[in-house]
């Protein structure tokens, strides 16, 4: 396989330049990331990898390690069972979110993309709060947003109403419906990619991410499972995140179900997400208006008018609320991060006192 076949380009050789003069290194991007464990391929093929100890010794958070989709200088060696990644290349662009649990930490889903797919079924996945999160992370990572809603046959009757709710919040990003069950709407998909551009498919289980890549694909790259009608959940097909290649030379990046959809660096996506809402704001008395009791709020108006919905509101101040937490969050782990290192430092410095001999500098 050839390295423009996986997107490479110019820009990628002149940031591979550092290495470029090493026999033992090579560019291979990253098909698959299971348990620290890689699939990454290049001009030699397919191989497995791991990431160098000084890589990951390195790595000042899991964001700086390797992620599907991104470009990585690995290392062969004859006397190495597999390739060493001992170095990523800069990202154009991620997916990123705030790791699951506890953990205050970035979580980068897929790099290097060039459209982000957000899958959303018009069964009881149905739900515009969680499409707003996913148009916010999906503004944030730099690729352009895509939204498909899948299985318009489930309640053909009530699909209007379903698009009235979801175009206030999509805005002027692409909205679809397509049933991939069926093979309708796909060319829709394939008319966003293109030889050497990379998409990801994002959404819950069972929406129909992975169908829409075998229709794609022109058979079953993908196992499928069906959802329970009970709920409409899906049983997680998909355990890993995997870039394949389709056959009209365009890659895709299957993603599993994602149970959470925690918010790490929202920055300007916001007024990207709530277009709206941040309109609206700009008539309000207060500059800094927060849309709750103060006197000639715009945004309060356009509620009161009909004109905005409540539940975008509260989506939008709840969101607010949470990134100021989650900076909090932040600022207290590079607080943390600080002390580490200084204590390292500061251990390093009295090991090298005790050792020097006395009486030399």
């Amino acid at each position: 396989m050839r390295l423009d076949e996986l997107g490479w380009d110019e820009s990628r050789t002149r940031d591979f330049a550092p290495w470029a003069g090493r026999d033992d290194v090579r560019p291979t991007r990253v098909l698959i990331e299971y348990n620290h464990n890689f699939r990454v391929a290049g001009e030699g093929g397919d191989l497995d990898a791991v990431v160098s100890g000084r890589l990951k010794h390195q790595a000042v958070s899991r964001a700086e390690l390797p992620a599907v989709g991104d470009w990585v200088v690995l290392r062969i060696r004859a006397d190495e069972p597999r390739g060493a990644i001992i170095g990523v290349l800069p990202r154009r662009s991620h997916f990123s979110r705030r790791m699951a649990g506890q953990v205050t930490d970035e979580q980068v889903v897929a790099a290097n993309i060039d459209v982000v797919f957000i899958v959303m079924a018009l069964d009881h996945d149905f739900s515009p709060r969680r499409l707003e999160r996913y148009l916010l992370l999906a503004h944030q990572s730099g690729a352009a947003p895509v939204v498909l809603l899948t299985k318009p046959d489930v309640e053909p009757a009530r699909l209007n109403e379903r698009l009235d709710e979801v175009r206030p919040v999509t805005g002027l990003v692409p909205l679809h419906v397509v049933n991939p069950r069926l093979g309708q709407g796909v060319d829709v998909v394939r008319a966003c990619l293109g030889p050497g551009r990379t998409g990801a498919l994002l959404g819950s289980s069972g929406v129909g991410k992975s169908t829409i890549i075998n229709r794609l694909a022109g058979g079953e790259l993908q196992r499928t499972r069906d959802v329970r009608t009970a709920d409409s959940k899906g049983r997680h097909t998909t355990t890993h995140r995997e870039l394949v290649q389709l056959p009209d030379g365009s890659l895709l990046i299957d993603t599993p179900g994602m149970r959470e959809i925690q918010l790490w660096d929202a920055g300007d996506a916001v007024r990207e997400t709530f277009e709206d809402v941040e309109a609206m704001a700009a008539d309000c008395r207060f500059a800094d208006c927060r849309h709750l009791a103060e006197p000639r709020c715009a945004v309060k108006a356009a509620v009161a008018a009909g004109t905005l919905a409540q539940a975008r509101l509260d989506s939008y101040q709840a969101l607010q609320a949470e990134l100021v937490h989650l900076a909090q969050q932040q600022d207290e782990r590079s607080l943390l991060e600080e002390k580490r290192k200084s204590k390292v430092m500061g251990k390093a410095l009295k090991d090298f006192q005790r050792r020097r001999p006395r009486g030399k500098l």
